[in-house]
């Protein structure tokens, strides 16, 4: 199943955060899977890192390509038509990464890996404790 992490999902991973569920956990750790890091969410922590925030995420944001693949993850670049619906999805959700997360998910039909029970109103498929939910 392809998985798409949700940014701070991605973070945690990286940082070995109990954070995580152990259902989020598991699903990204098994070999079966294919957990993706979007190009929003790497833009996200070049951006956060420019600013000064997340200083314990400074070597994936030195070597983030280096780091997404020795974590085994594969990307997810963002197209005219992702960008496109997170801009109509705007009014409903004020930031424009998650925005482009939620397109991502809907458009690709990929579980996003999440806390955030924000995204359920959007009609993506969720998964972080037990089950996938679809908003």
């Amino acid at each position: 199943m392809r998985l798409l992490l949700d940014t701070q999902v991605w973070f945690w991973w990286m940082m070995g955060s109990q954070r995580l569920t152990q259902t989020a956990h598991a699903a990204i750790a098994d070999a079966g899977n294919d957990p993706l890091v979007s190009a929003a969410s790497v833009l996200e922590l070049l951006g956060k890192r420019r600013i000064g925030i997340l200083p314990d995420m400074q070597r994936l944001a030195d070597h983030v390509e280096e780091e997404i693949d020795l974590a085994g993850f594969g990307r997810l670049s963002i197209t005219t038509e992702h960008a496109a619906r997170a801009e109509a999805i705007a009014d409903g959700h004020p930031d424009p990464f998650d925005r482009i997360l939620i397109a991502q998910a809907l458009i690709e039909d990929i579980a996003l890996v999440s806390n955030e029970t924000l995204f359920d109103g959007f009609g993506v498929r969720r998964l972080w404790d037990g089950t996938i939910s679809r908003g």
